[in-house]
């Protein structure tokens, strides 16, 4: 029998509406997030997500990417993970992650417009900005263009930057610059005797240069731009033999309770939404065509030296230990 126009509209009506109640009844319940976003961020974010799948409950810890690490390793060690997703500060820790099969594989996740340099080819974990280390500089010093500048007499005692130890970001750019052919390890052994300090973490150096403590600083880029628009005498540039950079991913975790959710938050962080977000969060946006905030240039007319990561992780401990030999801690 075949049916009138009508009568197929209908057909058509009921069918998507079935379709429709399916993808919102797959995709709600409980989500839990364990983050290393900074506290306004990580709210900002949930908020968001939240308009975007009201049916879906978001619980979420929120910590340090070393302090978040070291809780998960331990609910990992008994069998017990608690989160469905994660959105942590550096690829190094999802690759160990991947390595020990912790990550799901989301083949069909959203990654057109996206480099392929930090979306994992596995597609068990994908970048989702760009947070670049650069060197901030107190209005006072000379302007600084290249990271051998660093190494000049007059910036002798007056560098500092966070230590490896403490700060994921750090780590990343030692990495990258120890490896790196026109810098190498003998940069930060120049550094050192220049009379180069590490501390803490990226805020204490930043602080720093804006109490006149010390003229430069080696830290991530959207705290040196805060600074600046807060009106502290401070500036940033990047150097022109290129920055490291951090790509905060995001991944499902292999024994996730709530892949469909996890999967929709997956989806959302690397949607045009989600990387507006990251420009109005003050940070550079991964996706091609978003505009990064006002202030800073995009990806694309950034030099960011290559980071192998697998190389980095493998070699980590080397790397810190040999830090601390040259600046301490």
């Amino acid at each position: 029998m075949l049916l009138r126009p009508i009568q197929y509209l209908v057909c058509i009506i009921v069918a998507l509406s079935l379709f429709t109640s399916r993808l919102a009844l797959s995709a709600s319940g409980e989500l839990i997030l364990y983050t290393s976003q900074l506290p306004e961020d990580a709210e900002r974010t949930i908020q968001a997500f939240s308009k975007h799948s009201p049916d879906i409950q978001v619980s979420w810890l929120r910590n340090g990417t070393s302090k978040v690490m070291a809780l998960l390793r331990k609910e990992l060690a008994v069998g017990d993970p608690k989160p469905d997703v994660i959105l942590i500060a550096d690829s190094m820790n999802m690759q160990w992650l991947k390595q020990r099969g912790h990550l799901w594989a989301y083949k069909e996740a959203p990654v057109k417009g996206f480099p392929d340099s930090i979306i994992d080819p596995d597609r068990t974990y994908f970048g989702t900005k760009f947070i670049t280390t650069l060197i901030a500089y107190h209005t006072s010093a000379m302007k600084p263009a290249a990271w051998l500048d660093l190494l000049q007499s007059s910036a002798r005692d007056q560098v500092i930057m966070p230590n490896p130890r403490y700060s994921g970001g750090a780590t990343i750019h030692l990495g990258t610059l120890s490896m790196a052919p026109d810098l190498g390890w003998l940069f930060f052994e120049d550094l050192a005797n220049n009379g180069g300090i590490a501390v803490r973490g990226n805020g204490n150096a930043i602080k720093s240069v804006a109490q006149g403590d010390k003229q430069y600083a080696i830290v991530v880029d959207f705290l040196a731009r805060n600074y600046k628009l807060k009106g502290a005498p401070i500036d940033y540039i990047f150097p022109r033999e290129g920055v490291s950079a951090i790509t905060e991913p995001v991944a499902i975790m292999n024994k996730a309770k709530n892949k469909e959710a996890a999967k929709a938050f997956v989806d959302f962080i690397l949607s045009d939404e989600g990387q507006q977000l990251v420009t109005r969060q003050g940070m550079i946006p991964a996706k091609n065509g978003i505009s990064p905030p006002d202030g800073f240039p995009s990806i694309n007319q950034i030099k960011v030296i290559p980071s192998d990561i697998p190389q980095i992780l493998k070699i980590d401990d080397q790397n810190k230990d040999r830090f601390a030999e040259l600046f301490g801690g």
